[in-house]
């Protein structure tokens, strides 16, 4: 058999190449009978598929999503060479009209466009358009705009209403209190910094509000904001003033702390947790990357979109790998509670800031003591 032309990475990680060991790499010969059937998956396993297939497709894709009624990982694929690779990865391809450049594209039109507040939007790789959202506030000479601006677009642009209004989720992880300011938010992460004291990174809203932060209402203080990004992205670091535990875990309101060992970002169909001071845990999957959020204060670019539920107070808490169905032992951190529609028992959708954005900013690794 002649050897790939596809060259697997140096450095796939090794649960991703466990993923794809009993799959052969290699192109269907012109001689080959049939073509390799997609493979039932587990959520968690489709996510590191998706992952590796990333990098081999060198933009012939728009993106994947995870089917939980097949079982399989679906990709949108541009070309048939493309649709090759990932159907003998395992995968099932899906021809599409859009490549995912041609989506981002269009997304950064839509992102150079005056915000209008209430609404939502970036590409979703199960219509292979870019789908904008807008909520009940947006009505009249708002809603006539951005109707206008969507029939610009043509068909790579969807677009959606939602019952329920967008809206940060901070209120007046476990629970932190501002001292300065009559608020309550979330721990995301604590972290560690080389030569500097340990912190831990929550929502950029909460930190632009909350400058000094206490473990109990009206408590004595235990840590102060040295910086916070919000609108724009939404992230903030603060550094513990004073000696309290705090455990590189994120806690699952059941007696238990999960460990977190490290931190990636999301693709689509990966099953996450949320833990958060006001619902508690609540568990959901990625629907969508690379969205761009337009709350009343700003726009915020780049987040995640799921459908695991979270209320106000629940701000800033930690986004972590989880499936329910296969509890892992530990976890990777992949973001931070930023806003959304909905509330825990009526449903809704919520954002999420990868937290990759907020270490890679502050020099900072998930650890803690």
């Amino acid at each position: 058999m002649k050897p790939s032309r596809i060259r697997v990475r140096a450095a796939l990680a090794a649960t991703a190449t466990a993923a794809l060991a009993a799959v052969s790499l290699t192109p269907q010969s012109a001689g080959a009978s049939t073509a390799a059937a997609p493979r039932a998956l587990s959520a968690v396993s489709a996510g590191q598929l998706a992952r590796t297939l990333l990098g081999r497709l060198k933009g012939q894709d728009a993106g994947s999503y995870y089917d939980e009624g097949s079982r399989r990982l679906v990709v949108d694929v541009v070309d048939r060479a493309a649709e090759t690779v990932v159907r003998a990865a395992g995968a099932e391809p899906k021809l599409v009209t859009y490549s995912q450049a041609e989506l981002d594209s269009t997304k950064a039109a839509l992102d150079a466009t005056p915000a209008i507040p209430g609404t939502t939007w970036g590409p979703d790789a199960r219509t292979n358009r870019v789908v904008v959202t807008a909520d009940p506030t947006v009505t009249g000479a708002k809603l006539a705009r951005l109707k206008k601006t969507v029939g610009s677009f043509g068909d790579t642009v969807l677009m959606r209403r939602t019952a329920t209004k967008l809206t940060r989720f901070i209120a007046g992880g476990d629970a932190i209190w501002g001292r300065d300011f009559s608020a309550r938010c979330s721990v995301g992460f604590n972290v560690k910094r080389a030569g500097k004291p340990d912190g831990f990174v929550t929502a950029g809203h909460c930190g632009n509000v909350i400058k000094s932060w206490a473990q109990t209402q009206g408590g004595p203080e235990i840590a102060k904001t040295v910086d916070s990004k919000f609108p724009g992205t939404d992230f903030a670091l603060a550094e513990y003033t004073a000696t309290v535990d705090h455990p590189s875990a994120v806690n699952l309101y059941n007696g238990r702390l999960l460990p977190i060992t490290g931190a990636r970002d999301a693709v689509v169909g990966d099953k996450v947790g949320r833990s958060g001071s006001t619902t508690d845990v609540h568990f959901g999957t990625v629907l969508a990357v690379n969205q761009t959020v337009n709350y009343q204060e700003g726009r915020v670019t780049g987040l995640v979109k799921t459908d695991a539920c979270a209320q106000p107070g629940d701000s800033g808490g930690a986004f972590f790998d989880y499936d329910p169905q296969n509890p892992p032992a530990s976890s990777s951190a992949v973001g931070i509670t930023s806003g959304g529609d909905g509330d825990c028992m009526m449903g809704g959708n919520t954002f999420f800031q990868p937290v990759t954005a907020a270490l890679n900013a502050y020099g900072a690794t998930v650890g803690g003591s």
